[in-house]
C-alpha cells in the first residue's frame, strides 16, 4: 500500500492547475489526461478452513474377531471427514465494476488520507492472499504389514501311497511327505489370539507381583507401556486401525448488493469427499448469513468532489443447518454508501 501510495503523490505533483470533480470511467473509455484513476473498495470474506479426514482400514482377520476376541469387527474400509476449524477473514479489494478518474492538483492531502483510511483504493490494489490448496493422503492396507505375532509359513504333512511289489503281487504303501506351505488367514488370526492373551498375562503377572522378575517403579512403568503397545498393535490386526489426515482449503465469498437476502453458500462438506466448492451439489450446504446493521440514511452532494464509500457493518454468521460454527462483526464496503468528498 505505502507504494501505491507514493505512486499516487507523484501523479498528483504534475497534475493541471484547476480541481475538478471526479468522472466515472465508462467500458472502453479512456482517463482524461493528467487525471488520477481510483476505484471503491469492495470487501471480500476468505473462508480458511480445516477438515479432517478419517481413513478407517479394517483388519485382516476383521472377519475371525467374533470366533478369536468374542466381539464383532468392521470388515469394510470407511473414509469420512469432519470439520476441525473455520476462519474467517475480510480483505478489501478494489471493486471492478467501476473506476474514476479526478483532478486533484493541491489537494492531494485529503485524497491520500482517504486512501490511507481505505475509503478508497487504487484501481490495481490487490489483497496479497496467499494460495493454500492442500489434499490429504490415502491410507493403504499395508499398514498392516509385518505385524503378524509369528511367521507366514507352516510344515504341512502329506500321506502319499506308492505301489511295491510284493511275492504277493503288487501292495499299497504309506510314504508321509513333509512341505513347508503357506499359513491361512484363519490360522495366523488364531496364533495373533493366542498372542494378544499371553500378553495381557505377562501385563497382569506384572501387576500383582507374580513372577519371577521383581518390577518396581520406572521399570514396571516401561514394561507395561510397552505389553500395552504390543497388545494394541495386535488387536489392529482383527478390529482396524484409523489414519487422520487435515484438508487445508480456502473459499471466497463478494456480498452483492442487488440481494435482497444477504445469505451465501460459503462451501461445501461431504462426509466421504471432504471440502467442495458452493457448485458441487453432493455436499451439505455452509452457508454465511449477513444480518444488516441499520443503515443511518445520508444526504448526498454530486457537487466538486472525489467519490468514496462508507461501509455498513454486519454481523456474519456461519451455519451449519441449525448449528452456528461461528460469528462475527465485519464491515461491508459495498454494502454501504457512495458519497462525494468535497476538494474545493
Amino acid at each position: 500500500m505505502k507504494t501505491t501510495l507514493k505512486i499516487m503523490l507523484a501523479a498528483v505533483l504534475i497534475l493541471a492547475a484547476q480541481s475538478a470533480p471526479a468522472q466515472i470511467l465508462k467500458a472502453g473509455k479512456s482517463a482524461p489526461s493528467g487525471s488520477v484513476v481510483y476505484s471503491l473498495p469492495v470487501t471480500s470474506i476468505t473462508f480458511c478452513v480445516d477438515a479432517v479426514r478419517e481413513d478407517f482400514i479394517a483388519g485382516p482377520y476383521a472377519s475371525y474377531a467374533k470366533k478369536y476376541m468374542g466381539s464383532e469387527a468392521k470388515t469394510a474400509n470407511e473414509v469420512n471427514y469432519y470439520l476441525k476449524s473455520i476462519k474467517l477473514v475480510p480483505y478489501l479489494e478494489a471493486d471492478p465494476a467501476v473506476r474514476y478518474a479526478v483532478n486533484l492538483k493541491g489537494k492531494a492531502a485529503d485524497f491520500l488520507t482517504l486512501c490511507s483510511q481505505g475509503l478508497v483504493v487504487a484501481s490495481d490494489s490487490y489483497t496479497g492472499k496467499e494460495e493454500m490448496w492442500r489434499f490429504p493422503s490415502l491410507a493403504g492396507n499395508d499398514r498392516f504389514a509385518g505385524k503378524d505375532a509369528q511367521d507366514n509359513l507352516s510344515t504341512a504333512t502329506t500321506t502319499l501311497y506308492k505301489s511295491v511289489k510284493t511275492a504277493n503281487g503288487y501292495e499299497k504303501v504309506a510314504v508321509s511327505q513333509s512341505q513347508v506351505v503357506e499359513k491361512s488367514a484363519e490360522k495366523k488370526a488364531a496364533e495373533t489370539a493366542a498372542t494378544i492373551f499371553k500378553l495381557r498375562s505377562m501385563r497382569m503377572a506384572i501387576v500383582t507381583g507374580d513372577t519371577d522378575a521383581t518390577y518396581s517403579g520406572e521399570a514396571m512403568d516401561a514394561a507395561i507401556k510397552e505389553l500395552l503397545r504390543m497388545e494394541e498393535e495386535y488387536m489392529s490386526l482383527f478390529y482396524g486401525t484409523t489414519v487422520e489426515t487435515v484438508q487445508t482449503m480456502n473459499f471466497d465469498v463478494v456480498p452483492q448488493a442487488d440481494r435482497k437476502e444477504q445469505k451465501y453458500v460459503a462451501f461445501r462438506l461431504s462426509d466421504t469427499e471432504g471440502l467442495l466448492p458452493p457448485s458441487d451439489l453432493s455436499g451439505r450446504p455452509i452457508v454465511l448469513d449477513l444480518e444488516l446493521d441499520e443503515l443511518v440514511a445520508i444526504s448526498e452532494s454530486r457537487g466538486d468532489g472525489i467519490f468514496y464509500r462508507i461501509p455498513r457493518t454486519a454481523t456474519a454468521r456461519v451455519m451449519d443447518g441449525a448449528n452456528m460454527l461461528l460469528q462475527t462483526r465485519i464491515p461491508i464496503y459495498q454494502l454501504g454508501q457512495t458519497l462525494t468528498f468535497p476538494i474545493k
